[in-house]
């Protein structure tokens, strides 16, 4: 399956649509009475700060780091990650695919935006635009490139759909130059969009220069 998502980041317009019809819908439910703005604060809150992709990195953090978990990992990422204490609301049915020199996995929902928030949060608002879910399955190559992502052309790339009743993980592949780091050093790596396939984990380099900005 391929990846067509015209991901220039200059989806100004529709996203702010989106964001428009989000918006209006809380009012509304808001001043039905259907919703507590508090309590929508602070589940935002918890997914934007205390989930967002903190779980994932660590599910990652430990593939790399313990093989036992990796195996576990494969053979059964539903029980592995919930090991960790990670499960919940569309993260019942968790697969884990891993991304190696030959292959790059890649995720998307083509049909609406099926995402495992218990492991990787709140779905980036990209993740749910119709270019994206169009674009993912056309041309994968060119949606990685729009993330600034360029694999060697030998590199093959797997698109996986997400559905009801399965979600997906990627598993980047760990970046060189961090033999002997603890998981706490090797979560920070870990981003979400390596988590979804349209991004790498960061380097030791990167992580460096961003911590010096």
């Amino acid at each position: 399956m391929g990846h067509d998502h015209s991901h220039d980041h200059d989806h100004g317009s529709e996203l702010s649509e989106v964001d428009a019809r989000v918006r209006a819908l809380e009012s509304i439910l808001v001043e039905k009475g259907y919703v507590d703005p508090a309590a929508l604060d602070v589940l935002i809150e918890t997914y934007e700060t205390k989930v967002g992709p903190h779980n994932g990195a660590h599910v990652v953090a430990r593939t790399w780091s313990d093989p036992e978990f990796r195996d576990w990992l494969r053979a059964d990422a539903t029980a592995a990650i919930r090991s960790l204490g990670y499960f919940g609301r569309q993260g019942e049915h968790m697969v884990a695919v891993e991304n190696t020199p030959e292959r790059h996995n890649m995720v998307v929902c083509t049909l609406c935006s099926c995402y495992p928030w218990s492991v990787l949060g709140l779905p980036p608002v990209w993740y749910k635009s119709a270019p994206y879910r169009a674009k993912a399955v056309r041309d994968p190559r060119g949606v990685l490139a729009d993330f600034g992502v360029s694999l060697p052309s030998g590199t093959d790339i797997r698109v996986w759909d997400s559905t009801a009743e399965v979600r997906y993980l990627v598993i980047p592949m760990r970046p060189e130059g961090t033999e002997g780091w603890s998981e706490e050093e090797l979560a920070r790596l870990v981003t979400r969009d390596s988590m979804i396939g349209t991004g790498l984990a960061l380097t030791p380099g990167q992580l460096a220069e961003g911590e010096a900005a």
